[in-house]
């Protein structure tokens, strides 16, 4: 099993279950509105889920592997931004920032093996 895959699967499951939580979970809401974020809340989470499930499908399709990597190293991009803005330190910061960087390293990946 390739390194690639390993991390695809992991991100995927990771935002399938973050996702869920950002829609169902009251300890979300505290942290969104924390961030000033209250009103994206439900669609952050909804579009967690569907890069995650975007990713699982992705295995079966690269465009589809490729625009959900993407879209969540984006999405991640603006989690790490709003981390810095309330100065959360690395230690909260870090989560986002790796996902970030799995997903960005997901979609070169994808990209590559596209073209």
């Amino acid at each position: 099993m390739s390194l690639v895959l390993l991390l695809t699967v992991g991100s995927g499951v990771s935002f399938l279950v973050y996702g869920a939580s950002c829609v169902f979970s009251n300890a979300m809401v505290k942290e969104f509105e924390r961030f000033g974020l209250a009103r994206f809340r439900v669609l952050t989470g909804v579009l967690e889920l569907l890069g995650g499930a975007g990713l699982l499908l992705g295995l079966l399709s690269l465009p589809l592997l490729f625009l959900s990597a993407t879209g969540l190293a984006v999405l991640m991009l603006m989690g790490v931004g709003v981390r810095v803005r309330l100065r959360d330190g690395l230690l909260l910061t870090l989560p986002a920032l790796i996902l970030m960087c799995v997903n960005g390293w997901i979609a070169i990946d994808a990209w590559r093996r596209l073209t």
